[in-house]
């Protein structure tokens, strides 16, 4: 797959460009399915959430699914285990990207795995994955402890851990420096970045991680770090 790993969607142009690159036409002639998995497995998150996320309702804006898309659907990981594969394979293989929405990463790898879908990953060579958030931390190998919110049968990190799919080498600290979030300072993500273990970007919502064939390229109209990683 494409990655576009963002912290908050598609934010400014700089970050839209690049996903029409990735897609290699414009959006207005792309299909896309919006999984909003992760958001269930936050306290934080909620119907609400979920449906303005979805719609652009209220505070959330445009959201990825108000980019123009061609068309744009729902795709709800933790149904598809009991709708079979015949159903679903073919809706994520006429997909032309993939919208991940936020909320809990761990979560959101238990029902990648559980689904089916991270299976597919492999095949889905020029299917483009946009993740916000958590659909970007998914994508690492961990998260680290500050960022889990939820284990397996009601555990703690001590029972399951903060991995996730480790599809690329480096982990992500996201809405770095964002208002009002005193967890999410810069001098916070370099004591997390000193713990985890390999190497990590903080980056804020105006920031991306696009990764293509191993490639990796920052784009950026905000702020962002890179770190090397610490002893884990």
């Amino acid at each position: 797959m494409k990655l576009l790993l963002t912290s908050g969607g598609v934010t400014n142009e700089a970050i839209r460009e690049r996903l029409v690159q990735l897609l290699g036409k414009p959006i207005e002639e792309s299909r896309a399915l919006f999984i909003p998995t992760a958001q269930w497995g936050h306290p934080m998150c909620g119907p609400e959430s979920v449906w303005g996320t979805i719609t652009g309702a209220g505070e959330h804006g445009p959201g990825l699914g108000g980019l123009g898309w061609k068309s744009a659907g729902v795709l709800e990981l933790t149904a598809l285990p009991s709708i079979g594969a015949d159903r679903w394979m073919p809706w994520v293989r006429q997909a032309d990207v993939l919208l991940v929405d936020g909320g809990e990463a761990v979560f959101l790898a238990h029902w990648l795995r559980e689904s089916g879908l991270a299976a597919l990953f492999p095949s889905l060579a020029e299917t483009v994955w946009v993740g916000v958030s958590a659909g970007s931390m998914v994508m690492t190998p961990r998260i680290g402890p500050l960022f889990v919110e939820w284990q397996p049968h009601g555990g703690d990190e001590t029972h399951g851990g903060d991995e996730t799919l480790g599809v690329v080498d480096f982990s992500i600290f996201p809405h770095l420096d964002y208002p009002g979030w005193e967890s999410n300072t810069l001098a916070r993500a370099r004591e997390w970045a000193a713990a985890i273990g390999v190497p990590s970007y903080a980056i804020d919502d105006q920031t991306a991680i696009s990764v293509v064939d191993g490639e990796v390229d920052v784009i950026s109209a905000g702020h962002w770090e890179r770190f090397d990683g610490g002893a884990g």
